[in-house]
């Protein structure tokens, strides 16, 4: 079997010291080298058009040239994947980069513990390595189904769950402003720390299409609003004896991989909601919602899942696929007007 050759990297970050300790970690993991490093996105954007690596580690705070401004140059240069590391002070800052094309964060732990700094470390090795999953220029690909179309819609949901990983806030953000003014209320699990999900909610909120905010235990769902699954926890639908919905904001248990969990939002859904239950499955690593949509399908529900074409990693649409099913998939931009017709026309 051929050996696939190293992903090379490009560290830029203004501390020399940082920049030997993130380039140290990473040429200890088997399969990555670091090609070179830059102290500020100047001389990293020069090194990046000349070397051609295979993705940047980028701080976003450097002088000369920061990390925003490098991004709005490699975009218009380069489709080199980008990973930033992030403070938990500036949580608005990661969704300001994902917007300017990052691919992906990596947050540096609030305390330099030894715990807290190996599970930075290999949240970065594992973001590195998945750089091999990324789908090819996908923005220039057509957005097309590529399962034939389902059986004749059945009346349309009042509640739509969505869970996402990586690549998934510019995709959330573009289903949110495309349900502007629809009769629907938003579950949404993304993967993402604490502190980041709250910002991440603002940052949709102020968007105007729906209004949306971290959900909290005992937050009644709302039509044209939408609840985003706090980081570190478990958010789970919930229905009283009246008939009331609401959701339950839960501990992770050790069981789960994720938190939060798309297999654990889903199988909330499935629970509650029946055969009224729709659930779409957006961009991301891993095959976090297979047991989530397995859930939804016994229960009668329907799943949708974003195609190939668009997907920024294919990881977590294909596994849906795999269980055979999801009755939808399609392109992103398709997707979301699929959405809007089968909310505004539930007959």
């Amino acid at each position: 079997m051929k050996r696939e050759p190293p992903i090379r990297v490009l560290v830029i970050d203004d501390s020399a010291a940082n920049r030997r300790e993130i380039s140290a970690v990473l040429e200890s993991a088997p399969g990555i080298t670091v090609v070179d490093r830059a102290s500020d996105g100047d001389e990293g954007l020069q090194k990046a058009v000349a070397l051609k690596p295979d993705v940047v580690t980028l701080d976003l705070e450097m002088p000369r040239l920061d990390g925003f401004t490098f991004l709005r140059l490699l975009k218009a240069t380069a489709r080199t994947p980008v990973i930033v590391l992030s403070s938990y002070a500036h949580p608005s800052d990661v969704f300001k980069a994902l917007e300017l094309g990052a691919f992906d964060f990596v947050p540096k732990p609030a305390e330099l513990g030894k715990k807290a700094m190996e599970g930075m470390w290999a949240e970065l090795i594992a973001k590195v390595r998945s750089v091999r999953e990324l789908t090819p220029e996908v923005a220039a690909r057509p957005s097309r189904p590529i399962l034939p179309p389902p059986s004749p819609a059945r009346p349309g949901p009042v509640v739509v769950a969505v869970g996402a990983s990586t690549g998934g806030p510019p995709a959330i953000q573009q289903l949110v402003t495309a349900l502007k003014g629809q009769p629907v209320s938003l579950l949404i699990a993304q993967h993402m720390p604490p502190r980041f999900t709250q910002a991440f909610a603002e940052r949709l909120d102020q968007l105007g299409a729906l209004r949306v905010s971290e959900a909290r235990a005992g937050d009644r769902l709302r039509l044209g609003a939408a609840l985003v699954a706090p980081g570190g926890s478990q958010l789970e639908l919930v229905q009283d004896a009246q008939g009331s919905l609401s959701v339950d904001v839960r501990a992770p248990s050790p069981a789960d991989r994720h938190a939060p969990s798309v297999d654990r939002l889903f199988t909330s859904v499935a629970k509650v909601l029946g055969p009224r239950a729709l659930g779409v499955v957006l961009t991301g690593m891993g095959d976090d919602g297979v047991a989530g949509v397995r859930a939804l399908g016994e229960a009668g529900g329907e799943v949708w899942a974003e195609s190939q074409e668009t997907a920024v990693i294919f990881g977590m649409p294909r596994a849906a696929i795999q269980t055979g099913v999801v009755k939808k998939v399609l392109g992103l931009k398709d997707l979301a007007a699929a959405l809007v017709t089968r909310v505004a026309s539930p007959g």
